[in-house]
């Protein structure tokens, strides 16, 4: 493995990270933003701008011109110009591996929030996914944008790791723990459709990179149970709950999208006008090139 500032026994590459992190770290939503004429073809320009908010924040938002057009290619064709490939095919999907969200009622989404007006808390996507199929990130691409509300909020996970080893490295510890945080099997109509899922919050890749797997979901989520876990965890939802500069709001319009290193991020509830909201949802095992 590569050296890694989230190594919490190599303080100096940590100490220098952390100088760069927060000495860059945008807290305008408007700073992720690039216009891009056509995001089935990105021009280099407009690439090597979403990169460089990537490396930067491990997110961006593209503004792009293809405004109501459903076409799934749209999200497919940016996606693989940023070097994500390999699609998630997760239950909810589309046949293609890209979910299409919007309210839908049938027995397999029916029991899911995504798929509803209801608001999504505090998560990072495919955190019940086991160790080899790991979400690294997602693009959401915005066809129809809800009558009211339907906003997201986002949070760079890597720095909230930061506060957190600020307070108490330990806390580091308790979180990278295999059994630190465990998802409890799902049923439909009796039937088991994914087994229980244990797994750490924070975890360093085998490129040296960190990822996160967390849900602020009280119900259904079982923790590791010692106080120092227990200490770690309130700890970690009061960094994510509590005002700062780097948490981040906006709403997708048509023909924007935001793709990221599979971020912290919430949704508001909405209200549908005539056309229902439409976004679609692409999950991959790779992370965004050069990030």
């Amino acid at each position: 493995m590569p050296s890694s500032p989230f190594d919490l026994g190599d303080d100096s590459a940590y100490s220098h990270w952390r100088e760069s992190k927060l000495a860059t770290a945008p807290t305008s939503v408007g700073t992720l933003a690039v216009e891009v004429r056509d995001p089935r073809r990105l021009t280099t320009a407009e690439r090597n701008a979403i990169l460089e908010r990537c490396r930067r924040a491990n997110m961006a938002i593209y503004a792009g011109n293809s405004g109501g057009d459903p076409d799934k290619a749209i999200p497919a064709a940016l996606g693989a110009s940023l070097g994500l490939l390999r699609l998630d095919h997760n239950p909810g999907a589309d046949e293609d591996a890209i979910t299409s969200i919007r309210v839908q009622t049938d027995p397999r989404h029916l029991d899911f929030i995504p798929y509803t007006t209801r608001p999504l808390d505090w998560h990072t996507d495919g955190y019940y996914n086991p160790p080899d199929r790991q979400v690294r990130s997602v693009l959401l691409h915005c066809v129809q944008p809800a009558l009211a509300g339907g906003e997201n909020a986002l949070l760079d996970h890597e720095l909230v790791y930061l506060q957190l080893r600020d307070l108490d490295p330990d806390y580091i510890r308790a979180l990278m723990r295999p059994d630190c945080m465990t998802i409890p099997a799902s049923h439909v109509d009796g039937e088991q459709v994914r087994p229980s899922r244990s797994g750490p919050v924070f975890s360093i890749q085998a490129d040296g990179q960190l990822h996160m797997r967390f849900t602020n979901r009280n119900r259904h989520i079982q923790w590791r149970e010692d106080p120092l876990t227990a200490e770690a965890v309130d700890r970690l939802k009061e960094i994510i709950q509590q005002d700062s500069p780097w948490r981040l709001f906006g709403r997708l319009e048509s023909g924007w999208g935001l793709v990221c290193n599979n971020v912290l991020h919430t949704r508001t509830a909405f209200t549908d006008g005539e056309k229902p909201r439409l976004v679609y949802r692409a999950r991959y095992y790779d992370r965004i090139a050069d990030c």
